[in-house]
């Protein structure tokens, strides 16, 4: 029995320090820059746009679009693609039916695979177009503009993007957690060091005080307290089992709960609302100079949604509840919950089973939701109007916070499971080889 422990947790520590690895070596590919940059004036342009857009995006990047490295586009062409057909399965009933085959979940992943190619090309040229016509104190960012770089700059930024994608399924495969969300985690943990080394820079030279500080310190420690406490809330549905006689033996009649958690679709509505949030930006890439009117047209956009701006805040809580309840629907599918609990003669008190039990269901979610989807939209938007009042940049937005926190919270519950999942089998494998001792002996 002891090795056998010995040997789960060996397997466990493998399994973390496979993820660690695979995160490392995202960290260092994200340092290979995309050839023909000019550093200096990249660095220059970054410094000037400093708070738009491309920060909220370049912090999702883990600072590869600041050094527009190979992962420039980051993990969000995926994310894009998985939006995209999580809406068609929905929406369309041949996908719908696709989904529900037995090999359903592999053809939509491939397709979203398939998908994701395309919009890297898209993304890719957009980005590659957004940088030639940089120009920072007479200096282009690009050396050598032209078709040659851009064919070069987007093939290198769709490999980057896959590659980013395959790093994924290896740690969530091999690894312990979801590999597309650690990724985001650790590009965003990424730039904690260096936010904190600008921050003290800041109070050296006396442009933030030290009272502006605790206030920060005091808002960080609040929002992760805040944040623990509700993704770990739960509502706790009662479920009675009938009793079922079996061979003159009583089976079943015990009480349990089906425990439905407060935010059920976790950092996701925030993770698919910044990737909808930064897709004008890249249509808005695409207009050049000489467009005139419509090149402004488009300018004013890009500036309306940048981050902390007013149709920013608004367009970005609205996409968090919305996905919020979408993610629910997808996460907790209420019907195959009713059906799986009859089947096994289980019933909610005061419930009819089946149809009953769905609306119920329905019912409870949809309360949940409406309070978990307000809560994650107040923590990605409060910060930037808290910030706006105070009138400084700092580098823990609310997005940052969940994503981090959720992600946290995610792989430890994943580690626990591991461990409970490994102890249940040892003792039902136990119990198994009593009986069968048992019976040998009568």
């Amino acid at each position: 029995m002891q090795d056998a422990v010995q040997g789960k947790m060996n397997e466990l520590l493998k399994r973390i320090a496979f993820t660690i690895f695979m995160l490392c070596v995202y960290r260092a590919v994200s340092q290979v820059p995309v050839p023909g940059i000019d550093a200096s004036a990249l660095n220059a342009f970054y410094g000037q746009n400093s708070g738009t857009a491309l920060d909220m995006i370049n912090k999702f990047t883990g600072g590869a679009l600041q050094r527009f490295s190979v992962l420039a586009l980051g993990i969000m062409p995926y994310i894009t693609s998985s939006i995209i057909f999580s809406l068609l399965t929905v929406t369309f009933p041949f996908f719908e039916e696709v989904q529900k085959e037995s090999d359903g979940h592999k053809k939509i992943t491939q397709w979203s695979r398939y998908f994701t190619v395309v919009l890297c090309l898209f993304q890719g040229f957009g980005l590659a177009a957004f940088m030639e016509a940089q120009n920072v104190n007479g200096s282009s960012v690009v050396l050598n503009p032209g078709l040659q770089f851009k064919f070069l700059a987007v093939i290198t930024l769709m490999a980057g993007t896959m590659f980013l994608m395959w790093l994924g399924e290896q740690i969530t495969e091999k690894g312990i957690g979801n590999g597309i969300s650690l990724i985001i985690f650790a590009g965003i943990a990424a730039g904690i060091p260096s936010g904190m080394k600008d921050t003290y820079g800041l109070l050296r030279t006396g442009e933030i005080k030290p009272f502006m500080i605790l206030i920060l310190g005091a808002f960080i420690f609040a929002g992760f307290w805040i944040i623990v406490y509700l993704e770990r809330a739960l509502r706790k549905i009662p479920v009675q089992y009938a009793k079922r006689v079996v061979n003159n033996r009583v089976y079943g009649g015990q009480q349990a709960h089906l425990p439905v958690k407060l935010n059920i679709s976790g950092v996701m509505p925030p993770i698919f609302a910044s990737a909808l949030m930064a897709f004008p930006m890249t249509i808005a890439s695409f207009a050049p100079e000489k467009w005139g009117t419509v090149k402004r047209f488009f300018d004013a956009i890009q500036q309306s949604l940048a981050p902390g701006q007013f149709l920013y805040n608004v367009i970005f809580f609205g996409l968090c509840v919305f996905f919020a309840f979408f993610y629910a629907t997808i996460q907790f599918k209420t019907k195959d919950i009713s059906e799986s609990l009859q089947k096994n003669g289980g019933y909610i008190p005061g419930i009819m089973p089946g149809k009953k039990t769905a609306e119920f269901l329905d019912y409870i979610v949809d309360r949940l939701t409406s309070f978990g989807g307000v809560y994650i939209g107040l923590i990605c938007v409060l910060p930037f109007l808290l910030m706006d009042q105070m009138n400084i940049s700092f580098f823990f937005g609310g997005t940052s916070l969940l994503i981090l926190v959720g992600v946290a919270i995610d792989t430890i519950s994943q580690i626990e499971s591991f461990l409970i999942s490994d102890r249940y089998n040892k003792m039902y494998k136990s119990k198994g080889k009593y009986n069968g001792a048992r019976a040998k002996r009568f």
